[in-house]
């Protein structure tokens, strides 16, 4: 089992940047596939990015191609989204999720993540 505190979510101006943190406790941390996901009010909650348990397989929702990058750290139970570029459009609470995956399978589905952060908001300015 694995506990997720997200952070580092705060007001930014459109075209500006932010690294989100999703710090994990637990010993099995490592074992598990990451995802970040985000939910703007009144939509449904969406991929953004994920990350498989060793960090190098990695994949992201077609809009943040390019300008997101998701990585972790093992050593500090860590996993960061560091966004660039962002738009209004971005604003939501995100979260960070974990899904117990064989392989180097890979999923954009909340349902398959079975452990979820508490989220935190990113507001994009315009």
């Amino acid at each position: 089992q694995v506990q997720l505190v997200e952070s580092g979510g705060r007001w930014v101006q459109a075209g500006g940047s932010l690294r989100l943190s999703c710090a994990a406790s637990g010993r099995t941390f490592n074992r598990y596939t990451i995802g970040w996901f985000r939910q703007a009010p009144g939509k449904e909650r969406e991929f953004v990015a994920a990350i498989n348990w060793s960090g190098d397989n990695t994949w992201y929702a077609d809009s943040v191609k390019g300008r997101f990058a998701i990585s972790r750290d093992n050593a500090k139970n860590t996993v960061y989204l560091q966004m660039n570029s962002l738009n209004p459009e971005e604003t939501g609470i995100y979260y960070c999720a974990g899904g117990n995956f064989i392989g180097y399978a890979q999923s954009r589905l909340p349902s398959d993540y079975g452990y979820w952060g508490q989220g935190t908001q990113v507001t994009v300015s315009s």
